[in-house]
């Protein structure tokens, strides 16, 4: 990895309105450009806003319009763009889906392997972990209710990711975002030494959920390097420093103190329990 400037933004996106979220992702990502960031992170199905019951009439291919704009955009700003969209399947269930954007013009895609509850009669869950590999770092996406299960993020490590980068659209009826997150996702940066994003939708999402928010960025101790938690759309950057990850993942003399766990793993031992 080398020396990398990411932002995450937390914002609000209006289930419905195409256009004015786009312009909104547009204005974000001239924010960003202006600090020269290298990848900028938007939250879950922020495209056409989170709304399960209408997500299959808003649902779009990739390639397509929406997909292509962010495409030019990425190109425009030489900047790797993640945005929520909800793209269209063979049936009424759409996919949660992460599109990535290179500034090459290339498109890619991650699909939310994991639904929640209230998720599962509206959407199709997704079957891969794709890596996505930049100039500068190796990226990996979960998607909210990704974030609960360890062995999502244990193998994008595995698979060589040094960012994973985490959208959400978690409502305030949830509870506190930034007491909740620090809970597992510290875990799961510490654990896999991996440096991890986190954003989320924030605001009335045009019907009766309201999001509530929250950006953080943690580093691959666990560290809390960035946040933002004021309840309002915001652009959070941090510098992520590429020698802390190189010295744990690089080293050939690992000491206690950087040590990369997942070296150490006996997956011998787990196959008893392993896809149960």
């Amino acid at each position: 990895m080398k020396d990398i400037k990411i932002a995450v933004v937390q914002m609000q996106a209006v289930a419905g309105e195409i256009e004015k979220n786009l312009e909104k992702i547009v204005e974000f990502v001239n924010q960003a450009a202006a600090q020269k960031v290298d990848i900028i992170c938007f939250p879950e199905l922020c495209i056409q806003g989170y709304n399960r019951g209408r997500a299959y009439l808003m649902a779009e291919i990739i390639p397509g319009e929406s997909s292509q704009k962010i495409s030019h955009l990425a190109q425009d700003k030489k900047m790797t763009v993640l945005v929520g969209i909800a793209e269209k399947s063979k049936n009424d269930m759409p996919y949660i889906t992460q599109l990535v954007a290179f500034p090459d013009g290339t498109l890619k895609k991650y699909r939310k392997t994991h639904l929640g509850k209230s998720e599962r009669s509206y959407f199709t869950a997704g079957n891969d972990f794709p890596i996505f590999k930049t100039e500068k770092a190796i990226l990996g996406v979960e998607i909210c209710w990704d974030l609960h299960f360890p062995e999502v993020s244990t193998i994008l490590a595995l698979k060589g990711a040094e960012i994973i980068f985490a959208p959400h659209a978690s409502p305030k009826i949830v509870g506190d975002r930034k007491g909740i997150w620090l809970k597992y996702l510290t875990a799961r940066a510490y654990d896999n030494s991996v440096y991890l994003a986190a954003c989320n939708l924030v605001g009335s999402g045009g019907g009766q959920q309201n999001f509530c928010g929250g950006a953080l960025i943690l580093d691959p101790k666990g560290n809390v390097i960035a946040e933002a938690f004021n309840d309002r759309e915001e652009l959070l950057v941090a510098n992520l420093d590429s020698k802390l990850i190189n010295t744990i993942r690089q080293s050939k003399t690992a000491t206690m103190r950087n040590s990369f766990y997942l070296d150490a793993r006996r997956p011998e031992l787990y196959k008893e329990f392993w896809g149960k």
